[in-house]
């Protein structure tokens, strides 16, 4: 997907953070876009802002939570624009609670957001794209997918989860020889208010990234047909120190202040309605 012009982009978890910035990027672009949140007043405030700059968005409200509501605004979306183009997935939520402080519920809110909305909604469009001959899926997952991190079991899991299923959806596709590309995001933590309270010990190394800069390399991404992102570029060591004994590997995460990033968390505000959004 060499570029956005007329392309039909649908994006989950459009309301704010990186969401919000990919729909104005790409809508400059020349982007159709197509945005669903669970948040309608502030995904209307979106569509507007695209609108406001010249570009077309249609809006959905949807909680990816649920598997009835991803359906329904699924069946609207094809009914309305056909076969989407682009897929990104990028909704995502975080409680930065230790295992034993989450709720059940809150675990499987995480898993069903991170994790199983990747299912349903790639099952949903990836026929009209097979059927086109050609599209894009994008996951947001995360650098703790890679290395985890204390007080995100839940979170860490779900991605790393995501992870495992771009990589089986992109080696699929290949072998079946289908025309379809995929793309897998991996950032550190984004200063978005997500992860308000993280903290990095080395900066230069591991910076918490800038929203509007994520956004923007995520869209160049696609354009390029990355498959895939990793942002900032010292994550990817950690796949390499993933072949130290497990005593060494604990102590480098320790060292660069991984196993610590999370004591200081207080993530959005309880009232914010955008809390926990990516």
């Amino acid at each position: 997907m060499s570029e956005f012009l007329n392309r039909r982009v649908l994006i989950t978890g459009a309301a704010s953070g990186i969401g919000r910035l990919m729909a104005l990027r790409i809508a400059a672009k020349g982007g159709r876009l197509i945005l669903w949140d669970v948040d309608e007043a502030h995904l209307a405030a979106v569509a507007a802002e695209v609108s406001a700059a010249g570009g077309q968005a249609s809006v959905y409200a949807c909680n990816l939570a649920e598997r009835a509501s991803i359906e329904a605004a699924a069946a609207r979306t094809l009914q309305d624009h056909g076969a989407v183009d682009v897929l990104i997935n990028n909704a995502g939520i975080v409680d930065g609670k230790r295992l034993l402080e989450a709720t059940d519920a809150e675990i499987e809110r995480t898993f069903a957001v991170n994790t199983l909305a990747l299912f349903r909604t790639a099952r949903a469009f990836l026929p009209g794209m097979l059927e086109k001959g050609a599209g894009h899926i994008v996951t947001i997952a995360s650098a703790s997918g890679i290395a985890a991190v204390p007080r995100l079991a839940d979170y860490s899991a779900s991605k790393a989860a995501a992870i495992a299923f771009d990589e089986a959806l992109r080696l699929e596709l290949k072998h079946d020889g289908a025309p379809v590309k995929t793309t897998i995001v991996c950032p550190f933590y984004i200063r978005t208010g997500m992860f308000e309270g993280a903290r990095t010990r080395f900066p230069l190394l591991l910076p918490i990234l800038k929203p509007e800069a994520v956004a923007g390399r995520i869209v160049r991404a696609i354009e390029r047909g990355e498959t895939r992102l990793v942002l900032p570029w010292f994550v990817r060591t950690a796949w390499l120190v993933r072949f130290l004994p497990i005593a060494w590997f604990d102590a480098v995460m320790d060292f660069f202040g991984i196993t610590k990033s999370m004591d200081a968390f207080v993530g959005r505000n309880a009232h914010d309605s955008r809390k926990k959004k990516t």
